[in-house]
């Protein structure tokens, strides 16, 4: 398509021509600034050094890399080049990526020195890859150096084609079953995204974000980084999620917005110099990709700070609802009302939307959506059905409209005909002064059908099961006390930083 409807910009340089002197990117590290203007030379010259390795429109181009500058050059030179970034979660284990490769053919693989280990091996087994461009330090003698890309021009990349729906990035689900999924995250849908949170969640130009979420994970992309592209602020890029520099930064960068997932918030809260951190000049500080513990939420507003939550998926996003500051406190735990541009209902398992204050899955629609599955139509129909993105979250709603989350459908335990949230088990449990870290999951049960297992990290070596259970008693039903309580040194997490359940589940012996 070419009508003006189906118009794709190259949004860095509109943004340079808007406000070429504005700072765009700030290096943690090394404290160097970007303007637009610069940040859009740095991409026009990655997309002519990539086409020099015969990157034309279509293409995909993987990146297996920590967060830094060059990654983000790639992502924006994926817009002039209309070519796909497949951005790979380097916490995957090597037969994994070569999947997920494999199943992508990307034509240039781009790593970082982190990984040349893990890519000379791959470099053995996968054959799509025409080009090995290193970082840093190369897995091979034979591969290529992304400096390389010094010799091309700066000046703006002629314009290609692109229509809206047109992928620009393939962005992995977590893959707790079976191989992680590739959303194709639409020019339409990163767009709409970014258009959504600038318009309701009021960010503008003076906007600065920490930008520490993996660049492989849609909330590194898209929670703040595209969207303050579009309104002109500044993003903070970090290698990673450190607690020290993200305590500096705040007090010390004029930080006004950071979005994180409960495990980085508790390990802030946890730190020695958590009530230190002037978090004043913060309008926006958000959890997001999984419940949080209402502990965590109450320990923000004892300091002031209107601390809430968010919700989104990769295939979705990730920015969905906006809850008013007025109403932080008022509806703890709640995500609130849809952004401008988009449609979400709760249904029941025949797909009939439920009533107020009554539990369904979270089904969404809106251009916002993935246009589905890279080179998976059986999974793209299952998930996106008639124009609703179902999932598999199961919400609520209450008489004013306001939602909020209650748990994956998935991870939700049937014990003996009553159906039980563990969100809400986790949520008690972690509100134990002694409890560093909690989750809980179904076990199978020959009574019951299912029972609840709790795997907690004891800040207190003398916290016991009987302790616990006590604890639950006054706080929960007792059927949706965890039958079994484990208690472990440390808990895995996925690469997005969120507990994972899966290996959790495989570690535990009941």
């Amino acid at each position: 398509m070419s009508n003006a409807t189906s118009y794709v910009p190259d949004w860095l340089e509109k943004r340079a021509q808007l406000s070429p002197d504005k700072v765009a990117l700030i290096n943690a590290d090394t404290k160097e600034k970007l303007t637009y203007a610069q940040w859009n030379k740095n991409a026009n010259q990655t997309a002519y050094y990539l086409q020099s390795l015969g990157i034309k429109k279509g293409d995909r181009i993987a990146v297996l890399s920590t967060n830094c500058q060059e990654y983000l050059d790639i992502w924006f030179s994926c817009n002039k080049l209309g070519a796909i970034m497949q951005s790979l979660n380097w916490r995957l284990a090597p037969m994994e990526l070569k999947g997920i490769i494999d199943y992508a053919t990307p034509k240039v693989l781009v790593y970082s020195s982190d990984f040349s280990e893990v890519v000379a091996g791959l470099q053995k087994n996968i054959s799509c890859v025409s080009n090995w461009v290193a970082l840093g330090k190369k897995a091979l003698p034979a591969d290529i150096s992304f400096s390389d890309k010094s010799k091309f021009p700066t000046a703006s990349f002629p314009k290609v084609e692109i229509d809206q729906d047109d992928p620009w990035v393939i962005c992995y689900t977590g893959g707790t079953t079976g191989m992680p999924k590739g959303a194709l995250l639409t020019f339409r849908a990163i767009n709409t995204n970014a258009i959504n949170t600038v318009m309701s969640w009021g960010l503008d130009c003076n906007d600065v974000a920490i930008l520490n979420a993996p660049l492989f994970h849609t909330g590194g992309l898209n929670v703040f980084t595209a969207p303050l592209v579009q309104a002109g602020g500044t993003s903070i890029l970090c290698k990673s999620f450190s607690v020290d520099q993200t305590f500096d930064l705040i007090n010390n960068s004029n930080v006004t917005l950071f979005f994180g997932v409960p495990t980085m918030f508790i390990t802030m809260q946890q730190h020695k110099d958590w009530d230190k951190v002037d978090f004043s000049r913060c309008k926006l500080v958000i959890n997001g990709g999984a419940p949080a513990p209402i502990d965590v939420f109450e320990r923000f507003w004892a300091r002031g700070i209107d601390f809430k939550t968010g919700y989104g998926l990769t295939e979705a996003g990730p920015n969905t609802f906006w809850l008013p500051k007025a109403d932080v406190r008022r509806k703890p735990g709640f995500v609130g009302i849809p952004l401008f541009h988009i449609d979400v209902k709760l249904v029941d398992e025949e797909g009939k939307e439920v009533g107020p204050n009554e539990i369904g899955e979270i089904i969404i629609r809106g251009d916002h959506v993935c246009s589905g599955y890279w080179n998976n139509w059986e999974a793209t129909q299952n998930t996106i059905v008639d124009g609703w993105l179902h999932t598999g979250d199961l919400g609520m709603k209450d008489e004013e409209g306001y939602f909020k989350i209650v748990d994956r459908l998935k991870d939700m335990i049937i014990s003996g005909g009553e159906n039980i949230y563990p969100a809400e088990i986790e949520s008690a449990i972690f509100g134990h002064e002694g409890v560093a870290e909690v989750t809980v999951f179904g076990v199978p049960d020959p009574k019951w059908g299912e029972v609840g297992c709790a795997v907690i990290v004891p800040k207190d070596p003398q916290l016991n099961e009987e302790i616990i259970k006590k604890h639950c008693l006054e706080r929960l039903a007792k059927y949706k006390i965890p039958k079994y309580f484990k208690f472990v040194k440390e808990i895995p997490k996925t690469g997005a930083g969120k507990i994972d359940k899966k290996v959790v589940k495989a570690s535990i012996k009941i």
